[in-house]
């Protein structure tokens, strides 16, 4: 018989109880009911790619799990409650997870079971409905944390990472008076009373940047803060900027790229309100585009500001050849937009390699 100690905690929906427990012996307890098994059930379908991420977490030197796994004790489970200790069979299932699923399924995946105590909430005498009623709550009542905040809190990471990176490129522009972003990223993805011209959030900033250096950044985190190498990738073309701590070559890159952006389109980078080209769109669209004008300007061994000037005046008169402005009109706000953006650059660098070698 297990005996473990527990915390009495009374509110509305009633009285539950706070423990812990070895995550190998919550893993023999506590049973996972899915809809698609048990219309009664109110789990959904497990995502084997949320499980996987897991079960590699918990291989990470500060692996933590603060919150706890809530169980719905079945009626006629074996288990005793007295003053200071709740006793049952550590063999024998004591009620089905009503939130904590891909927890559980990670840790059971994982090869770590044995060295994790697991937070843990026991609710007793729930019908399916107050069941579904509290999944519901914990599910739809959570508020989703803003991407540029989460980004911003990289920064007191004393490792490494390609978040990180991003984000101090990032800050640098915004703080920079040479900077075409200076004063116009709304860092923690807020608008300032003095940001009029502010068009792009540090989150999605650092979401496409991070295109540039990382296929898998939450990998490239966990490997470099366990010590291990992460990998070069040719396909990357900042990415071994990135591998060599070169950061200030980064930033200069991004420096340099924009403002040739900036000096190309003047009109249409200081009016945000009429045009695309410093909004999310067209931010994405210069970045998805980046690799090709890398390639053209490491052969030619320019990675100038006035390369990227060049560049860009080229487009410019590719699109008002094609009778197109950079404006909400002839391009929308999705992910099909963006693509149609990067494809008019690079269409216009062919264009003009083409010219040039005949």
């Amino acid at each position: 018989m297990k005996k473990i100690k527990y915390l009495k905690i009374e509110q509305p929906i009633g009285t539950f109880y706070l423990t812990s427990l070895e995550a190998s012996i919550l893993a023999k307890i506590a049973i996972i009911e899915r809809r698609n098994e048990n219309p009664n059930a109110i789990q959904r379908e497990a995502s084997s790619t949320r499980i996987k991420e897991i079960a590699k977490y918990c291989g990470e030197a500060d692996a933590t799990f603060p919150t706890p796994i809530i169980i719905a004790v079945d009626e006629n489970a074996n288990i005793r409650i007295d003053e200071n200790f709740i006793y049952f069979e550590e063999n024998e299932i004591l009620g089905d997870v009503i939130d904590g699923q891909h927890r559980l399924e990670g840790l059971k995946t994982s090869n770590f079971l044995s060295k994790f105590q697991m937070p843990v909430v026991l609710m007793f005498d729930l019908y399916p409905s107050q069941k579904a009623y509290v999944f519901s709550i914990i599910n739809s009542k959570q508020t989703r944390v803003n991407m540029s905040l989460i980004y911003d809190l990289f920064a007191l990471s004393e490792k490494r990472s390609p978040y990180k990176t991003c984000h101090e490129t990032a800050r640098a522009l915004n703080i920079d008076k040479n900077s075409p972003f200076y004063n116009r990223l709304k860092m923690l993805g807020k608008k300032k009373e003095d940001q009029e011209s502010a068009s792009l959030s540090q989150g999605t900033f650092i979401k496409y940047l991070l295109e540039l250096i990382s296929k898998n950044p939450d990998e490239d985190t966990r490997k470099i803060k366990n010590g291990n190498k992460i990998e070069s990738d040719k396909n990357l073309v900042l990415r071994q900027y990135f591998i060599d701590d070169q950061d200030n070559v980064i930033f200069k890159i991004i420096l340099n790229l924009f403002n040739g952006v900036k000096d190309a389109f003047e009109t249409e980078w200081n009016n945000p309100n009429e045009y695309i080209i410093s909004k999310a769109i067209g931010f994405g669209a210069i970045i998805k585009a980046y690799p090709v004008i890398h390639i053209l300007g490491v052969a030619n061994n320019k990675l100038t500001q006035e390369f990227f000037k060049n560049i860009f005046i080229n487009f410019k008169k590719s699109l008002k050849a094609k009778g197109i402005e950079l404006n909400s009109s002839s391009f929308g706000s999705n992910e099909q937009a963006r693509t149609k953006l990067a494809n008019l650059i690079i269409d216009s660098i062919k264009e003009m390699n083409w010219r040039n070698n005949t």
